[in-house]
């Protein structure tokens, strides 16, 4: 099962193809595309204020929530409103849903109660994507 799939079925999205849920491919190319990949992304909103929701993500207990207006804060307008027009929806849309599945995302990507080793590269990430 790919990262995708297992992202679309926390969503009640079931077996997505790639691309067939904006807000994954957005999510993904958010990671993909993120100087540093999911470690720089991470170290980003910790920086913004969000250290302890993210190591919730990444730990082997129960996600902090983020809310929207973390998700902007810690992102930019330049950044969200990218993602808002890959997704076809308004900025505070796209906040919406990141907040509800980069802590899903996340979480997915540590089973072990940390992310894999060396990060996640451009290899392990379409591993995931199968």
């Amino acid at each position: 099962m790919g990262l995708m799939d297992m992202v679309g079925g926390l969503l009640g999205q079931g077996g997505q193809a790639q691309g067939g849920n904006p807000l994954m491919s957005a999510v993904m190319g958010l990671i993909q595309n993120h100087p540093g990949g999911i470690q720089g992304l991470l170290s980003q909103l910790q920086e913004k204020g969000l250290g302890d929701q993210v190591a919730s993500w990444i730990g082997t207990g129960a996600n902090q929530p983020v809310s929207a207006e973390h998700i902007q804060n810690a992102l930019g307008s330049d950044q969200l409103q990218q993602l808002a027009g890959q997704m076809g929806v308004s900025q505070d849309e796209a906040a919406s849903g990141l907040a509800s599945v980069l802590p899903q995302v996340v979480d997915k990507l540590s089973p072990q109660g940390s992310l894999p080793e060396g990060g996640l590269g451009m290899d392990l990430l379409k591993k995931f994507l199968g």
